[in-house]
């Protein structure tokens, strides 16, 4: 897991012309934008050049290519990211990338690099990070329905959630930068939510993104002030109501209500929450400093702090108390001893197997996107026309 930095970057806002964090001009009036005629998920010209200019990425290389000179297989190159430049000519739209193409690439990033085995999760959140960026620019530089475009967008923030997510704390020495890809999260909540706000709706799942991004922006006084604006309707539904009490319980201090939600919170919310745990042990444990610590020391049981802050076990009970000073008392019982406690750098960053991980319940990716997307579409059919 990666701290989050509360400095970096804007929240997701609905509001203003950004999109990927570059400047979308509108079209002239009159003008129409085009619809994307690409049927690949990274057009023959690119793979073309950057074979040419050997750019491709080792997940884009064909099977079995060796040599000076590596090609481009079709079934895996994936369009990447490239900053409008000003004054240049917009894309025709066969180099854009229509929905239907975009939600697959959203997929196979989902199902066949997430869950990639001979790569580190930095080098996976690093490719897939740079990949959903170009979906959004492809989705932004055409004429897309409202409905098409949120499917694009949910499925694309849900796996750029889960791979950050995935992140170990040893990312910040990898190719992955976590401030750019906390930037990146953040764009991608403002390009789904300008869509939500934008479009006619209505959107199935738009209490549940709403949702996410306040998980995502735990604490926050301007996260909860947008999702405060939502209409009665939207907020009275249980993904947003619950993302409410989660971030209620966080700044209320109250260690026991916040950790038993987030315990029975779902895969994709927990992805969203889990740059905040570190912060919330932390302070959760300096409270119990605070009320326990004596000149001769408490003891209290490890078992009781894996339970009560959500641990994946002793060792990890242990490794927190010893990173905020605090002794041990055999590998059973943490020593609460005044003045002990201290707070160095940023807080420990946990493997989250019980928060996080545990909750995929063996599924891959992107059978859970998947499996949430036909689930919103049963809603759609059977909800009156």
């Amino acid at each position: 897991m990666v701290a989050l930095n509360y400095n970096a970057g804007r929240l997701g806002s609905p509001a203003g012309g950004l999109v990927g964090g570059d400047k979308i001009r509108p079209p002239m009036s009159g003008c129409k934008l085009p619809v994307g005629t690409c049927p690949d998920m990274c057009p023959a010209a690119e793979r073309a050049q950057r074979e040419k200019e050997r750019r491709l990425h080792r997940f884009e290389v064909a099977p079995g290519c060796r040599g000076d000179r590596p090609r481009a297989d079709p079934q895996r190159a994936v369009k990447e990211y490239r900053r409008p430049a000003a004054g240049k000519a917009r894309p025709p739209p066969s180099q854009l990338r229509p929905p239907s193409v975009l939600l697959a690439t959203v997929r196979y990033l989902a199902g066949e690099v997430a869950e990639r085995a001979d790569a580190s999760s930095a080098e996976v959140a690093s490719f897939v990070a740079d990949r959903l960026r170009a979906v959004r620019l492809d989705l932004a530089l055409q004429d897309a329905g409202d409905a098409e475009a949120a499917g694009v967008l949910e499925a694309a923030l849900a796996v750029l959630l889960a791979v950050v997510a995935r992140l170990g704390p040893d990312a910040v020495r990898g190719p992955a930068d976590p401030v750019l890809l906390q930037a990146q999260v953040q764009e991608g909540f403002g390009s789904l939510r300008r869509c939500y706000a934008q479009g006619a709706g209505p959107h199935p799942r738009e209490a549940v993104f709403q949702g996410l991004f306040l998980l995502y922006n735990l604490g926050s006084v301007e996260a909860l002030h947008e999702v405060l604006q939502l209409p009665a309707a939207l907020r009275s539904c249980p993904a947003l109501r619950r993302a409410l009490a989660v971030d209620s319980a966080f700044r209320e201090g109250n260690t026991a209500r916040l950790f038993r939600l987030l315990r029975i919170l779902p895969y994709l919310q927990s992805c969203a929450v889990q740059c905040h745990i570190g912060r919330a042990r932390r302070e959760a444990l300096a409270r119990l400093a605070r009320a326990l610590s004596t000149p001769k020391g408490q003891t209290l049981s490890l078992g009781f702090m894996v339970h009560l802050l959500a641990l994946d076990g002793p060792e990890e009970a242990r490794d927190l108390c010893q990173a905020h000073g605090l002794p041990l008392d055999g590998q059973e019982r943490v020593v609460f001893l005044r003045g002990r406690y201290t707070e160095k750098g940023l807080p420990p960053a946990g493997t989250c197997s019980v928060l996080v991980a545990s909750k995929l319940g063996g599924r891959t990716l992107e059978e859970v996107v998947v499996a949430e997307e036909e689930d919103e579409g049963v809603a759609r059919r059977k909800s009156p026309a």
